[in-house]
């Protein structure tokens, strides 16, 4: 059985403690990024998507930049496969449409390529190493207004 999950856009005085408690599992201790790095000035400028299941529990979340960018992706582990990802993809990519925005990139870890993808993402460019993670960057336009 699938369990109910909500999205929700916030701030990040509101999402700090529970994206920065997804981000930490997933990208510091899973995927040893350096936690030094993991957390940024960007942050605060940002919009932050927040995925949670009925209980209230947060699974997964994702960032968008006021230039555009989306990063930051991350769903727990026990939750991938189940449309948590999607998800907050395509409520941050609703957030840059509302923002006026006309087109989003994002770098993705080449894993995830096809996630991004299958979601309208084309890659640019050559592979490239962030975190000492290979990458590779990836565009969507969006519709107009």
């Amino acid at each position: 059985m699938r369990q109910a999950f909500t999205v929700a856009i916030m701030d990040w005085p509101a999402a700090r403690a529970e994206a920065g408690g997804i981000r930490h599992a997933v990208f510091v201790t899973e995927q040893r990024v350096p936690a030094a790095i993991e957390l940024d000035e960007w942050d605060a400028h940002s919009d932050h998507a927040l995925a949670r299941v009925a209980r209230g529990l947060a699974i997964g979340t994702g960032r968008l930049l006021p230039d555009g960018h989306i990063g930051r992706m991350a769903v727990l582990p026990e939750w991938r496969g189940r449309g948590v990802g999607a998800a907050i993809l395509a409520a941050l990519l609703e957030r840059a449409a509302a923002r006026g925005m006309t087109e989003v990139v994002l770098n993705a870890q080449t894993h995830a390529r096809g996630f991004y993808a299958r979601h309208g993402f084309t890659a640019v460019g050559a592979e490239f190493t962030e975190a000492g993670i290979p990458h590779v960057a990836m565009t969507r336009r969006l519709a107009a207004g």
